[in-house]
């Protein structure tokens, strides 16, 4: 096993049980660090808590979209959070625009949602730091309008899912996209693979989210990185130790990490 970083984990959704056996677990797996997003401003305050227990840890700051939208005093307070914690957090996110919510309440009006992740990209841009995208289906362009608007560049579409324009426009801009373990039996994932540059590519968990296959019923942990890295080998048909070293290159250089 070579070293990877999982590039997406909400590790504050786990119990503090669960929080110490994957960070005693990490040599073993040979994962360098965890990319943790978070949901709201507990949950921000939560990752900046650990990261400085377990440097390893690095914090992204957000507010999830599949959920109701923050109040004006809670996105102020975020907002003055991520100019306070400039030095010790990694990215923005996770922010972007809540499309299973809609999903199941169409009623739901998406104006709001816009201008809140507005003033996110807006942040990233002032503040320089990459940014965490949940944006899948016909929510993407949306959001690669909103980017392409304020020129940021360092944009990171997790667990992406949409059509073959938004992909192409994606890879032209040099956005990145991050691969969970569902590509070890989802043909949707398996094609994106397939159709976007390993130079553009990071793996992930989303954990605790779980997955099927081999992995169900399994608590998700980062170990579950190595598995993806190798079905991304297969499916590209590329030497593994080229795909790990260029999967870890990735996401070191996006998010900045330093040792």
């Amino acid at each position: 096993m070579r070293a990877v970083i999982d590039a997406h984990i909400h590790l504050d959704m786990y119990t503090q049980e669960q929080q110490t056996r994957i960070l005693q677990g990490l040599d073993d797996a040979n994962v360098e660090a965890l990319v943790c997003v978070s949901n709201h401003l507990r949950s921000a305050g939560k990752l900046l808590e650990l990261s400085k227990k377990d440097g390893r840890v690095k914090p992204a700051i957000g507010y999830h979209p599949e959920q109701v939208l923050p109040t004006e005093e809670e996105q102020s307070a975020l907002c003055e959070l991520l100019d306070q914690e400039s030095s010790h957090f990694v990215a923005i996110g996770e922010v972007g625009l809540p499309y299973y919510m809609r999903k199941e309440n169409p009623d739901i009006s998406l104006n709001a949602y816009i201008e809140l992740l507005e003033k996110f990209i807006r942040k990233a841009a002032q503040l320089d730091k990459p940014i965490v995208l949940h944006a899948v289906y016909e929510d993407a362009p949306i959001v690669c309008d909103l980017l392409e608007k304020h020129n940021v560049k360092k944009a990171h579409f997790h667990w992406f899912k949409g059509d073959k324009q938004t992909v192409e426009r994606m890879i032209r801009n040099g956005y990145y996209i991050s691969i969970t373990p569902d590509c070890l039996y989802e043909t949707e994932i398996q094609q994106l693979i397939q159709n976007y540059p390993l130079e553009q590519m990071m793996i992930e968990t989303d954990g605790p989210w779980p997955f099927e296959g081999e992995f169900h019923g399994q608590l998700t942990c980062p170990n579950m990185l190595h598995r993806i890295a190798e079905k991304i080998a297969f499916l590209k048909k590329f030497d593994l130790g080229k795909v790990y070293r260029q999967l870890y290159n990735n996401t070191k250089e996006f998010y900045n990490l330093t040792d």
